[in-house]
């Protein structure tokens, strides 16, 4: 299991990290992935040009448009709409608002360009007992190697981000006026 508290102070490692990505299978691409989700603890809303570009080595070009136009959505919602809330509040990635303390990448199934791994969650706030769950990382091969293409959300409680990570940023584009 990986700590996200352990991984956090490897901040100046995460861009030698992404130069020397590994995507040669699913399970290390979702493993590099979530290496970098881990240095954005808490994660909340859509990532900007920079967050992207540390996830860059991990995601699909059609992920990595679609969170840019989604962040580009949210920059002229948030001039047109001063006192609002963002588009998208809490953590994008995962299934839980405040995000996740720890994750372990599962055997991932491929078949041909296209893989699913499940990815094992806890959020500990070392106050309640430990919330766990299981979400899915959706991957297509590339001639780059494997990338993250989607994310289903597997959290069953009533708050819980449901459907896929490209719905979401979809609707608040949508939701956006744009």
């Amino acid at each position: 299991m990986k700590l996200l508290h352990l991984i956090a102070p490897c901040l100046a490692s995460v861009a030698f990290a992404a130069a020397a990505a590994d995507t040669s299978s699913p399970a290390k691409t979702a493993e590099g992935f979530y290496a970098v989700y881990s240095t954005f603890h808490p994660s909340d809303g859509i990532p900007d040009a920079a967050g992207r570009a540390k996830y860059a080595p991990f995601i699909s070009a059609a992920l990595d448009k679609l969170l840019a136009d989604g962040n580009a959505a949210q920059t002229k919602f948030n001039k047109a709409n001063k006192d609002s809330p963002p588009l998208i509040e809490g953590d994008l990635f995962t299934s839980m608002f405040e995000g996740a303390t720890s994750y372990t990448v599962g055997a991932c199934k491929t078949n041909g360009a296209q893989a699913r791994c499940p990815v094992d969650f806890v959020y500990d706030d070392k106050k309640d007992p430990p919330t766990r769950w299981t979400d899915t990382a959706y991957l297509t091969k590339t001639p780059a190697g494997w990338r993250i293409d989607d994310i289903g959300y597997g959290g069953s409680w009533d708050y819980a981000n449901k459907g896929r990570l490209s719905a979401t940023v979809r609707q608040a584009i949508s939701d956006s006026g744009n």
